[in-house]
């Protein structure tokens, strides 16, 4: 027995069709038509996501690793290094103590990867605000098969008990004519 979406809403959530949500009414078009609605949430949300979306997440990715803080420590004591004690032999050291041009660029390092890792969160937000409402739909769902098994072990049982009573009327009938 085939139902529609509208029997289903009332029958299970007890609201009209218009009432739903759009997540309530797709979970009911997917049992209608027997689709699965559990999709991975994190490539629902890369398949979204513009190049810059994904540059800002390889950017924070990168900017939040210890390789990268190694890295940075590395080249900072090697510019420290370089500019106080092997350049200065020479007279020339391009940035020499208070290394105020290592400032500058440290600073515009900051003042553009800031907003990149904002953008990474964001967008991070993003991703759990669609594996969230995922979650709804599959556990939605999950509540409305688990309904409609009952209802059909309910009719099973009510089938049997009628056919035993009818069985039992049947006994009884025979035991008192014989």
């Amino acid at each position: 027995m085939k139902r529609t979406v509208e029997q289903l809403s009332e029958q299970l959530l007890h609201k009209p069709v218009g009432a739903l949500s759009p997540e309530e009414r797709g979970v009911l078009e997917a049992i209608v038509s027997r689709q699965i609605v559990s999709d991975d949430a994190g490539e629902l949300a890369d398949e979204r996501a513009s190049f810059g979306e994904r540059l800002s997440d390889q950017v924070a990715a990168v900017g939040g690793s210890w390789g990268f803080i190694i890295a940075f420590a590395i080249v900072l004591f090697g510019w420290m290094l370089l500019n106080s004690e092997v350049l200065t032999r020479f007279d020339a050291a391009f940035d020499p103590y208070p290394f105020i041009f290592l400032n500058l660029l440290l600073s515009t390092l900051a003042a553009i990867q800031a907003p990149i890792i904002m953008m990474s969160q964001n967008r991070a937000s993003n991703k759990d605000r669609i594996a969230a409402a995922h979650d709804y739909e599959v556990n939605l769902r999950a509540e409305i098969d688990i309904i409609r098994l009952h209802e059909k072990l309910d009719l099973l049982m009510l089938e049997k008990v009628t056919k035993l009573e009818a069985d039992l009327g049947e006994i009884k009938a025979a035991l008192r004519t014989a």
